[in-house]
């Protein structure tokens, strides 16, 4: 359906144009032809220089060129209010075929030249340059967000101490290269809600497959990502792929990689993965009957339960293990590692064929893009999702054999990348253990450094963490 509107709406703006070029004295035909078409109108309606077009080259700021020809286009034509400038840009399939019917629309010249502003002068009220200003800046502003770098905050304590709670990042849209919206018709700033009103911010009678301009590099394992929450492909929420929640995870694993945990060390291909060098793990600490101190737990910034009773249950990194060890009040701390017999529940892929926990996990291989697998009883539970989910397909087991799309079939073979994501505070994290692999649609940016970080325990004169300003993310 949504293919069926783009189709309609395209037809229609190109029928407007094709009146609006003959109007120019073109030929209809020269508006059907990508390029050659932006070509026409600014050498020849709109009288732009020759050199100008380069800029429809330049990756990001070939897009506020283009709107620019297009509004360019219209001027051409009497058009210059506001409402016009804002039909042009939102609604094309709307004004284009109306103005190109309208015998009052007439070719007034070439807008971009100085004899055109000198013939037909127009002024503008304090309302309408307040009304540009904004527009521009919110046009600038979501092209910035959609394209370059977004701002994004850290909410939960799963990258916890790599990452703390109040970190405000700078996302990188640049590094593995920018996902053309897929969901383009949305309110500006929002991510899926509305504020205050609450309800969707999107619509999704407009949209547009999984693409993605060229970026600066691949994904590499261990890099701190920014992706789309895969699970809100489902009820309740069901929302489309760039409209589900940011997560922020480390890619211990990338496509074609063979990952496992054991006794909560994590190792690709057979070799012991990377250790997050402030990475968490959790404790129980026992003492002398003392018991321990909330106020230096909070000092220190260790994560506990304010209603712990012994033994305590802590997040520590090495550093703050050595330092609680050293307590003289402290007489144990063991680590809170599951058995590798333990089945535990809500861990991928929720099957009884997999009794993994947490911290005993896999072998399990990521899937890559051209990877061809046998479809069976033990394949099935592991990478149904993403067949089914991610890539689109209708896929059932049925007594004699697995269908795909309605066909019998025996392997499959992927059409997307897909990566494993964890946190670095690995019992306090919800990540692929619990709901398996992101697809490379998914992914949005690559988190670059700290420009801001707000401590809510700390007091009036330390709420700003000012040694972690600037601070790279590793």
């Amino acid at each position: 359906m949504g293919y069926f509107v783009f189709a309609i709406i395209l037809i229609l703006i190109h029928i407007g144009l094709w009146n609006l070029f003959i109007k120019a004295g073109r030929k209809g035909w020269e508006s059907l032809i990508p390029i050659y078409k932006e070509f026409i109108i600014a050498k020849h309606i709109t009288g732009h220089p020759s050199w100008w077009l380069a800029l429809l080259l330049i990756p990001i700021v070939n897009i506020f060129i283009f709107f620019g020809l297009y509004l360019d286009l219209v001027k051409a034509f009497g058009k210059r209010r506001f409402w016009e400038y804002a039909a042009t840009i939102l609604l094309p399939f709307v004004v284009l075929p109306w103005w190109g019917k309208d015998a009052k629309t007439v070719y007034l010249g070439k807008s971009f030249t100085p004899e055109f502003k000198e013939k037909y002068p127009y002024k503008k009220t304090v309302a309408r340059e307040w009304a540009d200003a904004i527009v521009f800046a919110v046009v600038a502003a979501t092209l910035i967000r959609g394209f370059l770098i977004e701002a994004y905050m850290i909410p939960t304590g799963s990258m916890e101490k790599s990452l703390l709670v109040g970190d405000f990042l700078f996302v990188s849209k640049l590094n593995y290269g920018p996902r053309i919206p897929m969901t383009p018709i949305a309110f500006p700033f929002a991510h899926h809600t509305m504020p205050l009103i609450g309800g969707k911010a999107y619509w999704e009678g407009v949209k547009i497959g999984y693409k993605r301009l060229p970026g600066f590099q691949e994904i590499e394992r261990n890099d701190v990502v920014v992706f789309n929450y895969p699970m809100e492909a489902d009820p309740p929420f069901s929302r489309p792929i760039d409209k589900r929640e940011n997560y922020i995870k480390r890619a211990v694993g990338i496509p074609g990689d063979t990952l496992s945990l054991r006794e909560s060390i994590v190792y690709v291909n057979g070799e012991k993965g990377f250790v997050p060098p402030h990475g968490q793990m959790d404790y129980y600490v026992y003492t002398d009957g003392t018991g321990l101190n909330p106020q230096r737990l909070l000092d220190m910034r260790i994560e506990h339960s304010p209603y712990a009773r012994e033994p305590y249950q802590l997040f520590l990194t090495k550093e703050a293990y050595e330092e609680v060890k050293s307590w003289a009040n402290v007489t144990k701390i063991v680590p809170n590692i599951r058995h590798r017999d333990t089945e535990e529940p809500g861990i991928f892929p929720n099957n009884p064929l997999y009794h993994w926990n947490i911290d005993n996990f896999g072998p399990i291989i990521i899937p890559k893009k051209g990877w061809t697998i046998t479809l069976d009883s033990l394949t099935m539970p592991l990478y149904e999702r993403a067949i089914r989910v991610y890539e689109g397909n209708e896929l059932e087991s049925r007594a004699d054999g697995v269908y795909l799309n309605g066909a019998k079939a025996d392997t499959y073979t992927f059409k997307m990348n897909y990566y494993w994501m964890m946190g670095d505070n690995r019992h306090n994290s919800e990540d692929a253990r619990s709901w398996g692999f992101v697809p490379e649609d998914h992914i949005v940016g690559k988190a670059l450094f700290v420009w801001l970080s707000w401590d809510k325990d700390g007091t009036f004169f330390d709420k700003i963490r000012w040694n972690r300003i600037f601070m790279g993310i590793k």
